[in-house]
């Protein structure tokens, strides 16, 4: 999982800022709209619904945005109405993407995010064509403050979690869909601060890819990542030791 680890470090960097945070309100806002649509506005009786209150409640996101979705959802408040595609591709060097959206305009996005994977040495593909490369999870990234990784580790285990890894100053732990909630509830009932907690899509093989390739990846997923219909972005993009130990040093 070192590419999925690796780029998700990354991307949790970057969403510690102002500006970024802004996006991630935006695409919350839009899970919580739809998950409220479809399932109705008692997370108790949403589970899609309770887990995008969970991951907005990570992201520090305000009480009132939450409500206002939720009520734009279940048509108590005027709203969009949102459709939700996923397209496959290609990164440079045959990496796998992954892309799930929430869109108002479907002939938009599906021309948008072909364009930008069109221009930054990427391409379209046809639908199941890497799917079946990426398989549902939970994901956690929780603040080491003090914690040792064995201390973790069998806190976690306990409530359903199948792997934990130590990356820079905090833990990546990963459960199966149907433990998300025990897991959430023990890390919440030891008082931890989650930064991330959200169900992604892990690759089950990586492709590695040199230097150039890396920043080319890098570049193109976060162009993706950007866009305003996208919601989340997955890929099989593997960074060698040695090429991340670079790229970090001009981060």
């Amino acid at each position: 999982m070192s590419g999925h680890s690796k780029w998700s470090t990354i991307k949790h960097k970057k969403a510690a800022t102002d500006a970024k945070r802004g996006k991630i309100f935006t695409k919350l806002i839009k899970e919580i709209t739809v998950a409220a649509r479809l399932g109705g506005g008692d997370p108790e009786g949403n589970p899609r619904l309770r887990q995008a209150l969970m991951t907005a409640k990570a992201a520090n996101m305000p009480g009132e945005n939450t409500n206002r979705a939720i009520k734009k959802g279940t048509g108590e408040l005027e709203g969009v109405n949102y459709e939700e595609i996923t397209y496959e591709g290609y990164g440079p060097g045959g990496v796998a993407i992954l892309i799930e959206t929430v869109t108002d305009n479907k002939n938009r996005t599906v021309g948008e995010v072909r364009t930008i994977l069109g221009k930054n040495g990427g391409s379209m593909g046809e639908n199941g064509c890497v799917a079946w490369i990426f398989e549902k999870k939970g994901f956690f990234v929780v603040p080491a403050d003090g914690k040792t990784e064995d201390e973790m580790m069998e806190l976690v285990l306990e409530a359903g979690a199948e792997d934990l890894q130590t990356v820079d100053d905090h833990f990546e732990i990963t459960c199966p869909l149907e433990s998300f909630d025990l897991v959430h509830k023990a890390l919440e009932h030891e008082g931890l601060n989650m930064t991330t907690a959200e169900l992604t899509a892990l690759p089950k093989n990586t492709t590695p890819v040199d230097e150039s390739a890396a920043r080319s990846n890098l570049r193109l997923l976060d162009l993706i990542d950007d866009h305003d219909d996208v919601q989340k972005v997955y890929s099989n993009l593997e960074i060698p030791d040695e090429v991340m130990a670079v790229l970090e040093k001009e981060s």
